[in-house]
């Protein structure tokens, strides 16, 4: 039992040790996917950045271009600005010059305005699909194939003034990536921010780790069946290890009683102090022969098991009735069943009984079903065996009114060496062989036993045969 305990103790210990692993590898997966997203869309950003300033220079030359009698009229500085505009090249050239001028603080103030408006004409709403797989590229790059939705919100107006498709407004805002989008200059201090969200993010971290899941699933069970085969293989040897002593002493008390019978007869006989005439002779020489007979069958019962235990058993098979099977076995019992004032009746009903079997060990079986009826039945026995013929099936059925066996019994009665608990009663003689031999007779005859029974109303074991 200690054993067991260490085991069971070690098995939980190393499943508690891999619950922890797997914990500690959704988190490191997590984080790496919240690193590899940040990355991803820090770069779209970027590229949305571009975007706008690319929209923003030509904005700016066209109007230069449409107003360029205004800027001529401006002075020197602004026209000398105009003439350098074509030669900018970053977003801080553009910057530099945005905050040179009144007139170009008032443009790009009217420009900005522009995104954030919610309606047809806003930048982000003019590319929406372009941003869409913006994202999706760069996720890609990194290899996130996680399905997505994004919403631009205005921090100026406190609105979302794009979605990708609507359907996670509260998700979007609550559960999201957030970025911050850059502002197209300086004057304007608050910028937009875009809002990545991954409705399915939880499945798809663990959908990354599915080799090592179904790895550790597969460990898990590895152990937990080892465990359990290796449990059951333990207690079933303690159990076998109880029974094989138990078969051990009743075996041992079995043997001595015939043998202390047959020496005490020996001994009457050779005693000359004894009187002894013919009837005296006829009965110890009885006595003799019966204890012989005796000892004859437990030694064929027992070797009977152990040659069906190897598989050595060979079956001599003929056609047989088994009515005349069943009425011969009946007239093997019916001494012992005279000596406990008992009845036995058959009622035969069906009308094929025909099989090919062999007819030793099919008396036998019903021998010993007949056997046990009478053994464990403590008022005088009331015994009836049926047949009846069910479509091609023979069903042979023996009914007693012993004293039963529980429901839990009724699973282990066919083991080998198994008997039934009888608390205060020892009155029941046996090894435990008789009904595991009928049910290794019964399958060898490709038939199958059952038994109805419960505790103080007796037994009825059920014999099924193929005709066929």
């Amino acid at each position: 039992m200690l054993f067991v305990l260490l085991v069971t103790a070690a098995t939980i210990g190393l499943m508690v040790i891999q619950v922890y692993w797997i914990r500690d590898a959704v988190k490191l997966k997590q984080a790496v996917f919240v690193r590899d997203v940040k990355q991803a869309v820090n770069q779209v950003v970027f590229e949305i950045d571009k975007i706008k300033l690319e929209e923003r220079v030509k904005e700016q030359r066209r109007y230069y271009e449409e107003n360029l009698g205004l800027f001529r009229t401006y002075d020197s500085i602004n026209q000398v600005l105009y003439q350098n505009y074509k030669n900018l090249r970053s977003i801080n050239d553009i910057d530099r010059f945005m905050r040179s001028t009144d007139m170009a603080s008032k443009m790009y103030k009217q420009l900005t305005f522009s995104y954030n408006r919610q309606e047809p004409g806003n930048f982000y709403y003019n590319n929406k699909t372009l941003i869409d797989s913006l994202i999706a590229r760069s996720l890609k790059s990194k290899q996130i194939h996680a399905s997505f939705e994004f919403g631009i919100f205005s921090p100026a107006t406190n609105s979302m003034i794009l979605q990708k498709t609507g359907k996670y407004p509260k998700e979007l805002l609550s559960e999201s990536f957030v970025f911050d989008l850059s502002p197209m200059g300086s004057l304007f201090a608050y910028p937009n921010k875009l809002f990545l969200y991954f409705p399915n993010e939880k499945t798809y971290i663990i959908s990354q780790l599915w080799v090592m899941l179904i790895v550790s699933v597969l460990l898990f069970l590895i152990i937990i069946a080892a465990f359990s085969f290796s449990t059951y293989t333990i207690f079933r040897q303690k159990r076998l290890s109880e029974m094989k002593n138990d078969f051990i002493n009743n075996m041992t008390h079995e043997f001595k009683t015939p043998i202390s019978t047959i020496s005490l007869a020996c001994e009457a006989l050779k005693d000359t102090d004894i009187p002894k005439n013919e009837a005296i002779y006829d009965s110890y020489i009885g006595m003799i022969n019966e204890e012989n007979s005796r000892l004859s069958s437990m030694a064929e019962q027992i070797l009977q098991t152990a040659v069906i235990d190897k598989g050595q058993l060979r079956l001599r098979k003929e056609m047989l009735n088994m009515d005349d099977i069943i009425r011969a076995a009946m007239a093997s019992k019916s001494m012992a069943l005279s000596g406990k004032n008992g009845t036995m009746e058959f009622r035969a009903e069906a009308t094929a009984t025909m099989l090919s079997g062999d007819k030793v060990h099919l008396t036998n079986l019903i021998i010993n079903l007949l056997d046990n009826a009478i053994k464990y039945c403590i008022e005088p026995p009331k015994i009836v065996i049926y047949t009846e013929n069910k479509g091609h099936l023979l069903l042979i059925k023996v009914q007693d009114n012993g004293i039963g066996i529980s429901k839990a019994n009724r699973k282990k009665i066919f083991e080998k060496l198994y008997r039934v608990p009888t608390g205060n009663i020892h009155n029941f003689k046996g090894f435990g062989l008789g009904l595991s031999y009928a049910k290794a007779i019964v399958e060898l005859h490709d038939g199958q036993i059952f038994v109805d029974s419960e505790l103080d109303k007796g037994s009825t074991f059920t014999i099924q045969f193929s005709l066929n």
